[in-house]
């Protein structure tokens, strides 16, 4: 749709203004020559300055229409982070041909924390040229804004400004005082499950950056279909949340839009949220790899299309015309259907994205090296546990859903030998089925390790409950017959070891047990893969190409006796190898 001043305006050429939206920018790209002309051309048509957002994975997100020299600016963040960038970038006209950016530019730029603000001038149905200022580290309490030159349109250093954006998103908190309290957004929680379901919901309202200022608990065997909680306990909520001034009122269970709306109405316009509205924001804000903003704004997506009903004028019928599929097609139906394209668009670079970890995974299979998976609860410790055994760096923070993209690390055992080890994305009760399906392709690699490390939080009161989750998520990911190895974290902050038959205590903290867990691993990996020594008498050399075809050669020697080879094989193949130079000739190394 398109917003703003559109009056005096024929509908053919709004219909045609709204063909930007199914415009798809690769990664790379900061505003394409094309596109610049078309807001150009449109701008001296109409006289009036048009602006376009553009979200970081390169879809348009708003077209609005202002007059001569302004146009009204909305807020659509997808951070829900006041400090961080908003991950949109605004592309604006300037009738007149002037490309420089003014001193409300400038401010807008600050106050709605663009990735970037830019001007286009536009003059005789051309571009004349476009300037782009991006926000710096926060320096005597402003960000510093760094100034482009001016280009022509044809001459955008498309990489360099998309760059300077990811530069941009690291450096705008260097400098920024911790935000207190009174900075964040009031959040008021309630819920029908659990205080131990609040108490959750609640730290993931931090997470996302709110302070939490009160909860509801209210008993009900299913939740109203108009308002969740019944009219009468929303009317009392309404009192609750003036009183504590509260910004946000967040549900512990999903919300259809009909709740949604209803409850808006009754709580006078507060902000309404559910529970995975939030984890959607959580993951939105820790998002790094170019796949994983692909798939949070892939579920965001999915878990919006069938929420689009009852978004008051902005559905009304569209008449019909040029641009459009069809006489009487809605508002509803076009987004709609624009949003699948998007989806369906987002799924393509998924897939391309996921086929070449295919690819590095067939490399790693044929080369023998087997794969061990980190999966578990969020925040039970997988990061820190990787760093413990692998000696990397990965950052581990005492946060919900720290790691979201997959992480894969060398690990070498004590006595030779090594496996790879992959850190994956927390699990969570109540985890939308919409991240489970959009992180299907990051969420293979666990499910393709040769063992499964379910690492639960050994201080946390509901660990039982927490890793009863997680062998739900899994089974539902088809992972039921996975070997697994139950590992039970952060030993040196409990009194006492609970009776947990099979599993290993450790502390990824101070390493306590952590040469036990790798010798579980490491026997449990026999059936897989391990190292192996073979001496190949010369006679029969052959041998040697079927070692490099089938195993991962370390080390070959030629010696008096033969060939001694050092690889990495599964049982099979050490079988064959046995039955074929004998026992004396082939022994796992110790």
């Amino acid at each position: 749709m398109i917003y703003g001043n559109k009056e005096g305006i024929r509908d053919s050429m709004l219909a045609q203004l709204e063909t930007l939206y199914d415009l798809d920018l690769s990664a790379d790209v900061f505003a394409p020559a094309e596109l610049l002309d078309v807001l150009a051309a449109y701008t001296c048509i109409m006289n009036r300055e048009i602006s376009l957002y553009i979200s970081r994975s390169g879809a348009v997100l708003d077209i609005t229409i202002g007059n001569t020299g302004s146009v009204q600016l909305k807020d659509l963040r997808l951070r829900r982070n006041a400090l961080r960038l908003s991950m949109v970038r605004c592309i604006h006209t300037h009738p007149g041909g002037n490309p420089q950016l003014s001193d409300v530019d400038i401010s807008s730029l600050r106050a709605m924390r663009f990735d970037s603000m830019a001007a286009v001038g536009a003059k005789d149905g051309k571009a004349t040229g476009i300037q782009a200022a991006f926000l710096g580290e926060y320096v005597g309490g402003a960000n510093k804004v760094l100034l482009t030159d001016i280009v022509p349109a044809h001459k955008v250093p498309q990489r360099a400004w998309m760059d300077a954006i990811e530069r941009a998103d690291s450096e705008v908190l260097i400098g920024v005082p911790s935000s207190t309290q009174e900075d964040k957004e009031r959040a008021y929680l309630v819920g029908l499950d659990s205080e131990d379901s609040l108490r959750e919901l609640a730290r993931l309202a931090e997470t996302a950056g709110a302070v939490v200022v009160g909860t509801m608990l209210q008993k009900k065997a299913r939740p109203d279909t108009a308002t969740y909680i019944g009219s009468g306990k929303a009317e009392e909520l309404s009192l609750e949340c003036q009183a504590k001034e509260v910004d946000i009122v967040i549900f512990d269970d999903e919300l259809s839009g009909v709740q949604t709306r209803n409850l808006e109405d009754i709580l006078h316009g507060l902000k309404v949220l559910d529970r995975t509205t939030v984890i959607l924001d959580i993951f939105a804000q820790r998002a790094q790899s170019r796949e994983g903003r692909l798939q949070v704004e892939l579920a965001q997506m999915a878990y919006q299309l069938p929420r689009l009903m009852g978004h008051g004028v902005s559905m009304s019928r569209l008449g019909g015309g040029i641009g459009t599929r069809g006489p009487g097609e809605t508002r509803l139906e076009m987004d709609r259907r624009r949003i699948r394209k998007r989806m369906g668009d987002l799924r393509h670079e998924i897939e391309e994205l996921s086929s070449q970890r295919t690819l590095r995974r067939a490399r790693r299979e044929k080369n023998k090296v087997p794969v061990v998976a980190l999966v578990g609860y969020t925040n039970a410790g997988k990061s820190t546990l990787l760093n413990a055994l692998s000696g990397a760096d990965v950052v581990a923070e005492d946060k919900l859903f720290a790691t979201l993209d997959p992480i894969v690390r060398s690990v070498k055992f004590p006595g030779g030998g090594e496996f790879l080890l992959v850190d994956t994305v927390g699990f969570i009760s109540k985890l939308p089925h919409a991240l489970v399906d959009a992180f299907q392709s990051t969420l293979e690699e666990a499910l393709l390790a040769d063992i499964l490390l379910i690492v639960s939080d050994g201080a946390s009161a509901d660990m039982l409950h927490q890793h009863d989750v997680v062998l739900e998520v899994l089974d539902s990911l088809g992972a039921r017959d996975s070997l697994k190895i139950d590992v039970v974290n952060k030993v040196d902050l409990i009194e006492e070891k609970p009776m947990w038959p099979g599993a290993q205590f450790v502390s990824a903290k101070t390493g306590e047990g952590l040469d036990a867990l790798l010798e579980t691993i490491r026997t449990k990996l026999r059936g897989v893969a391990r190292p192996v020594h073979v001496l190949i008498p010369y006679a029969q050399g052959g041998l040697l190409g079927q070692l490099h075809e089938n195993a991962q050669v370390l080390n070959e020697e030629y010696t008096e006796n033969g060939i001694e080879v050092t690889a990495i094989a599964d049982e099979a193949l050490f079988n064959r190898m046995r039955a074929r130079l004998g026992e004396q000739a082939v022994a796992w190394v110790e």
